[in-house]
Formats: C-alpha cells, sequence, structure tokens
C-alpha cells in the first residue's frame, strides 16, 4: 500500500524588486525595516498636539503679516513728503511727543515705547521731525510743562532774559518765525494720564504766579521747623548733678561744641562772615509789580491723542494673552493717529461741559473724556498710594531717632564705634537729613499727583482754552483713537 503524498507547497507570490530609491538606499547601510514601514496616522495625543501648535503659530504669522501689510500701506501713502526738496536753510516739519508713567506701573517708558513701535514709522516714512519728552515720575511732566510756560511768560514780560536759539548762519529767525514753526508742528500726547498732566501743566504755566519759588529750599526750611534734628533737652535732675560736680563728663555737657562736617564750615566758624546784603541773597529778587495772567492765552499747536493701555496684573493676563494674537490693532491705531497729524486736519477742542458729572456725560462727552475707558486698567493699587505713602512715612519716622542719636554719638566721640559700624558705619547727621529731605520731596510729590492722575479724576480745563486748542483728527472725520467696529477684540 502506497502511502499518500503531501501535495506541494503553494508557490508564493513572487516579491515586488525594490525600486531604484529603496535599492539605492538599502546600499548606503538604512536599515530595510525603516524602507518597509507603511506611515501611519498619529496618534490621538499627537494629533492634539499637532493642531494646537500649528493653530497658535497660523494665528501668529498670520498677526505679524497684517501687521507688516498695514504699516507698509500707511508708509506709501506718506512716502511721497519725504521726497520733497526743501531750501538749503529749510528745516523740516517737526512736533513734541509727550508721554509719562502709568500709574501704578513701575517701569515709567512704557508709553514712550509704544510710541516708538506704532506710531514713529509713519513720522520716519513722512521726514517728520520729533522731540520727546518722557515723564519718570508721577506730575513731573506737569511741572515741566508749567515751568517752560511760566519762562516764557516771563521773557514776553521783559522781566526774564530770552534764551537764545542756535540759528543757521544767514538765516536768522524772529520769535514770530519761531512761533509760527511751532504751530505747524504738533503736539503729540500718548494715553489718558498724558493727557491728564499735560492740561494740568498748561493750566499751571498760564494761571499761576510769574515769582520764582526754590522749591527745594521752601521744603528744608518747613523740615527744618518741625523739630525732627532738634537736641533733646536734658533733665533738671542731670542740670542738678552737672552743677555740683567739678568736671562734667563731655557726654553730659549742656553745650556741645558744634559738629564739623567740611573744612569750609571750620573756616567759617573760624573767621566770621560780614552780614549778608539783600543782593548777596541766593533767593531771586521779588518782582517790581505782580504780572497778572493773561485774558486769553496765545493758540497752541495741534494736539494727536493717541490712545493706549497697559494691561498690568494676574487677572488681564487673558486680555494680554489676546493682544499678543492681535497685534494688528495696535499697529492700525498707531499708523492712523500718525497720518491724522501728517495730513493736518484739525478741528476745535470741546471741553466746556467740564462742571457736568462724569456718569451724567455717557450722551454728551467731550474731548476732555478721551481715553476714559481705559482708566480702570490702572493698577488697582495706585488708588490706595496715599496710605502706602503714610505708612512709609510713619515707619521711616519711627526708625529715624535712634539713627540720628548713633550718628550724634559717633560724631562727638560719646563711645566707640562697634565691629559692625566699622565694617559698615552708619549714616552720618548730614546724610540723614539729605536722604530725609529726598524721601519727602518724593511722597509729597506722589501725593500731589495722585490727586488729579487717580481713577475717576477728570482732565482739568480753563475757560481761557476756549478755540486756542486744537485737535488732528482722522482724515474720515472720525475722532483719533476711534476703532472701527471691526477692529474690536
Amino acid at each position: 500500500m502506497s502511502s499518500a503524498q503531501a501535495p506541494p507547497p503553494a508557490s508564493a507570490a513572487p516579491a515586488k524588486p525594490p525600486s531604484g530609491l529603496v535599492a539605492a538606499l538599502e546600499y548606503t547601510g538604512v536599515p530595510k525595516s525603516w524602507l518597509s514601514k507603511r506611515p501611519r496616522l498619529p496618534s490621538r495625543n499627537w494629533m492634539i498636539f499637532i493642531s494646537v501648535v500649528s493653530s497658535i503659530t497660523y494665528l501668529y504669522v498670520d498677526d505679524r503679516r497684517q501687521c507688516k501689510a498695514i504699516r507698509q500701506e500707511y508708509i506709501d501713502k506718506v512716502k511721497h513728503l519725504s521726497e520733497e526738496k526743501l531750501d538749503s536753510l529749510d528745516m523740516p516739519r517737526k512736533i513734541k511727543v509727550f508721554a509719562c508713567k502709568w500709574p501704578g506701573d513701575d517701569e515709567y517708558d512704557r508709553s514712550m515705547k509704544y510710541f516708538k513701535k506704532y506710531v514713529k514709522p509713519i513720522f520716519v516714512a513722512a521726514a517728520v521731525d520729533y522731540e520727546l519728552h518722557n515723564g519718570n515720575q508721577h506730575g513731573a511732566l506737569a511741572h515741566l510743562l508749567a515751568n517752560k510756560i511760566k519762562e516764557r511768560r516771563r521773557e514776553e514780560a521783559g522781566i526774564a532774559t530770552p534764551s537764545t536759539s542756535m540759528a543757521l548762519p544767514g538765516h536768522p529767525q524772529s520769535p514770530e518765525q519761531v512761533r509760527r514753526k511751532e504751530l505747524e508742528g504738533g503736539t503729540v500726547i500718548v494715553g489718558r494720564h498724558t493727557f491728564k498732566e499735560y492740561m494740568l501743566g498748561l493750566r499751571r504755566g498760564w494761571t499761576e504766579d510769574l515769582a520764582i519759588v526754590d522749591e527745594e529750599r521752601e521744603l528744608a526750611k518747613a523740615l527744618e521747623d518741625d523739630g525732627v534734628f532738634d537736641e533733646p533737652e536734658l533733665p533738671e535732675t542731670m542740670h542738678a548733678d552737672l552743677g555740683e560736680s567739678d568736671a562734667p563728663a563731655p557726654a553730659l555737657n549742656t553745650q556741645p561744641s558744634p559738629i564739623i562736617f567740611s573744612p569750609l564750615q571750620q573756616m567759617r566758624q573760624s573767621a566770621p562772615l560780614p552780614p549778608r546784603t539783600p543782593a548777596q541773597t541766593s533767593s531771586p529778587p521779588p518782582f517790581a509789580a505782580p504780572v497778572p495772567p493773561p485774558d486769553a492765552i496765545p493758540t497752541q499747536p495741534p494736539i494727536l491723542l493717541v490712545p493706549f493701555v497697559n494691561r498690568l496684573g494676574f487677572f488681564n493676563v487673558p486680555m494680554m494673552i489676546v493682544d499678543f494674537f492681535n497685534e494688528r490693532r495696535k499697529v492700525r491705531e498707531g499708523a492712523k493717529a500718525a497720518y491724522a497729524l501728517v495730513i493736518s486736519q484739525t478741528r476745535d477742542m470741546h471741553g466746556s461741559s467740564l462742571n457736568v458729572p462724569l456718569e451724567l456725560q455717557s450722551a454728551d462727552a467731550t474731548d476732555l473724556d478721551f481715553d476714559v475707558e481705559n482708566e480702570r486698567y490702572f493698577r488697582s493699587s495706585y488708588a490706595k498710594r496715599p496710605e502706602e505713602i503714610a505708612k512709609a512715612r510713619a515707619n521711616y519716622y519711627k526708625e529715624l531717632p535712634a539713627k540720628i542719636t548713633i550718628a550724634r554719638e559717633l560724631a562727638r566721640g560719646v563711645r566707640e564705634p562697634t565691629k559692625d559700624e566699622t565694617a559698615h558705619p552708619p549714616p552720618t547727621e548730614v546724610e540723614l537729613r539729605a536722604e530725609r529731605m529726598k524721601k519727602e520731596k518724593r511722597w509729597r510729590e506722589d501725593e500731589e499727583a495722585w490727586k488729579f492722575l487717580k481713577a475717576g479724576e477728570r482732565v482739568v480745563w480753563d475757560e481761557r482754552f476756549d478755540g486756542k486748542l486744537s485737535l488732528f483728527v482722522d482724515p474720515v472725520g472720525l475722532g483719533v483713537g476711534n476703532l472701527e467696529m471691526g477692529d474690536k477684540v
């Protein structure tokens, strides 16, 4: 019986020869498993990761692309002005830019950085020169502007020497020509906080007295009279002990020798100076007659109001993220404002309804309400600034008597300095007085600035400003800074 033979195995399908590229890669040493592996979709987690990263990248790249397109659009509108030829003795149009510290922010130049990034490129393309004025402390810009206006009033009244400005040879400029050149320029104000300081400085400069006051001297006199650095009086029992003693100790001397702080003071004490005449006093002489403020101020250069908001704090982080991916809104807003100044379309500034409460002006807002909605982004801690100053002042004066005692003991040789005092000498009485002067000046300036910078405080106005102030507006007739509906976030 013949055994049944097993059927021959089925022949396998002939393998498909590799393509030329695959064969070439095999000869280079690439493993065959890499070449024969079929591609497949990523896992669920990888799909989520790739989708999120791709979306964020697209939003960022597309936003920056639109920023470039918007900026280039406005540059193309104004660049023909930079190609116009000027006379060899002519000067380009020049504007003044004012910016100051945002309330509650430690960085003082954020608003100026905003101008340089979003507004300045259009001015550069139009060949418009600019002069920057940045207030690094609250109230500094208002103080600077008021002093400049007062100096101008003194010169016009003939009680001060006119300041000489450098003019080109063979091309002298009269005061009228300089003034006309200023009016052809303009003023740029970045943000509502800067608007408040500018208007306050404008009113102080045109309404206050022209007497020159040395503020540091007045403050030093006020601090000298409060008795903080006065010598403590000795008890009566100590006076009795000193009377019975034949050789009183130096530490208990009721009439200590004056402190010599410098060789100059020692020379003055050794040779008394003659009495000073009124002509030798360093204080400025009083005016023969007070100069009243003018009934009407001269026409001021047109003002460009540039909206600005500085979001700070943890609760504003979501809006910060939105602003990061919506940079085109700031670019469009800054370019539109700069274009309005370049075109020089203006209108009168309206601020006559100053006495109307803010909550009743929603339907009839004036130009003084510019950017008022951004006051809610003032740092919340700035509302408590007076309490913080009072607390800091109390802590400082609580520790000051001990520092004064140490300084006097070491200066008079009452005791020897300790090892720590030798390694790190404590401040002298002169240094303590200077430190106190500096702190009090800063505290008082901050308290004064808080009164008009705090949220809810209106912009100051004067009746003499009517018809003398004007604003740049965009060519379509909308107020500068008013966004179209599609531009809002």
